[in-house]
């Protein structure tokens, strides 16, 4: 059941990305020509123009995003931290995996915060969770996530015994699930959960469904601007943030009525 959950919902993510709409309206501007439905064709041809310069100018997934970034504040003060949870997506394992070193993605930003939170509560365990979240790795990923952060933990002297990886995980709820039997955290403890802040509203919702108890969210990674901040030409940065929000909108819902 999980590995079906997992493929429809990549299946379901592809289909909802805006550049896959963008493609559908110039392949019916392309049928419209071939068939000379000369309305038809201008239609979805200013439709496509429209729909480029909109999101090449106007900031419209700050504004998607935004509401989920800012449910957990940044930077929480933390006491009596008994554990630090990461979770994989800050990584860049393809280049990882051609480079033969470490190198990290868009959401670097939580190898740091892991990092300086293990630095600052020494006794704090280490629990990294993310095998791979590509669909075409489903049976089984050549390079994991968690492969490559014992790679960096180790590099920046975090000390092995403090250290855990679950590498089999492939998405948020295989992430709380599987860290949750690895850690297996007792009554009053407290877990600091380190993630993007777009992806936490969700990872604490699948955490608390997994059994966790006293999760602390740290979100780091933000990616949204001020609106004024964000007007003007910038098509790869909207689109990318157009497409998390619709992601993490419709996972929320998904998650939900599946009670991950």
């Amino acid at each position: 059941m999980d590995t079906l959950f997992f493929v429809v919902s990549k299946l379901v993510g592809a289909a909802l990305t805006v550049e896959a709409w963008l493609l559908i309206l110039a392949l019916a501007a392309l049928w419209a020509g071939l068939r000379h439905r000369i309305r038809l064709q201008r239609g979805a041809a200013a439709l496509l123009a429209l729909a480029l310069l909109g999101i090449g100018v106007l900031p419209l997934g700050d504004v998607l995003l935004r509401p989920i970034e800012t449910v957990h504040p940044p930077a929480p003060e933390l006491q009596d931290v008994d554990g630090i949870i990461v979770l994989g997506g800050g990584e860049d394992v393809a280049a990882s995996r051609r480079a033969g070193q470490p190198q990290l993605g868009e959401g670097g930003d939580r190898y740091l915060a892991a990092l300086l939170l293990a630095r600052r509560h020494p006794e704090a365990r280490v629990l990294f969770a993310g095998g791979s979240g590509r669909l075409r790795d489903a049976g089984g990923a050549p390079v994991s996530e968690a492969a490559i952060a014992r790679q960096i933990f180790e590099a920046q002297g975090i000390a092995p015994d403090r250290l855990m990886f679950e590498s089999r995980s492939r998405n948020t709820a295989e992430n709380a699930r599987l860290a949750h039997a690895l850690a297996a955290p007792g009554a009053g403890e407290r877990w600091v959960l380190v993630t993007s802040a777009f992806h936490m509203p969700r990872a604490v919702d699948s955490f608390a469904a997994a059994g966790w108890e006293g999760i602390v969210p740290y979100p780091v990674d933000f990616r949204t601007r001020a609106w004024s901040d964000g007007l003007g030409w910038n098509f790869q940065r909207n689109l990318g943030l157009i497409n998390i929000a619709l992601r993490e909108w419709v996972g929320r819902i998904a998650y939900r009525v599946t009670g991950r």
